[in-house]
């Protein structure tokens, strides 16, 4: 699949990418999708919800009103979950919920996104560009040259750039990443995926290695 190189004011510089077939071509697998995508929200989650139980409460333990004569169910502690501010019954615990997934699938997941992204033309090439400084202005400048102004996009660089990066921080529906640390989540999350010639190459190394 051939895709025309644009510079970062959406010219076409009159070349072509070739995107390889064995990632920006597979047969997508849908259900290796649904679980990268469930891992990567499960790992979202901190897992710091607590409740109090019965042992935790702080209160006294004197026996609150006499065992018989009352009318009503005996009790024997403030600290009851009968009682308001007493401990929970089987409350949330801290816990881990992140999930282990093989390699080979999360691989496949990441083939089957970008495919999807080319078979749907939602993607768009820029030749390697940097900014002298980050500036939202110039990142939404990029963006609506590419007519992507009120489209969800993830750009993706080949290294890290701080500038292109804090650039396009204020923009709510621009995010930036870089080859290596793509994920499928953040590719089908966006309507428009833009990738710098120079991140191609190291996508294609890191997904058929």
């Amino acid at each position: 699949m051939k895709v025309s190189v644009l510079t970062k004011s959406g010219e076409d510089t009159g070349r072509t990418v070739d995107l390889s077939k064995d990632v920006f071509g597979i047969e997508p697998n849908d259900h290796a999708i649904y679980l990268d995508v469930k891992q990567y929200l499960a790992n979202q989650r901190q897992g710091t919800h607590k409740s109090k139980e019965r042992a935790e409460i702080a209160g006294s333990t004197r026996k609150i009103k006499k065992q018989k004569g009352t009318g009503t169910a005996r009790a024997g502690s403030i600290k009851s979950p009968l009682f308001r501010g007493g401990g929970r019954v089987f409350g949330p615990k801290p816990r881990n919920y992140s999930i282990d997934l093989n390699k080979k699938l999360k691989v496949l997941a990441r083939k089957s996104a970008l495919t999807y992204k080319a078979t749907e033309k939602s993607i768009a090439v820029l030749e390697d560009f940097t900014f002298e400084a980050p500036k939202t202005k110039d990142y939404a400048a990029l963006l609506n040259s590419l007519s992507f102004t009120d489209k969800k996009t993830l750009l993706v660089l080949a290294e890290d750039n701080k500038n292109v990066l804090l650039s396009s921080k204020n923009l709510k529906k621009a995010q930036v990443t870089t080859a290596a640390q793509i994920n499928t989540y953040d590719l089908l999350n966006a309507d428009n995926l833009i990738l710098l010639e120079g991140s191609i190459e190291k996508i294609q190394n890191l997904l058929t290695k």
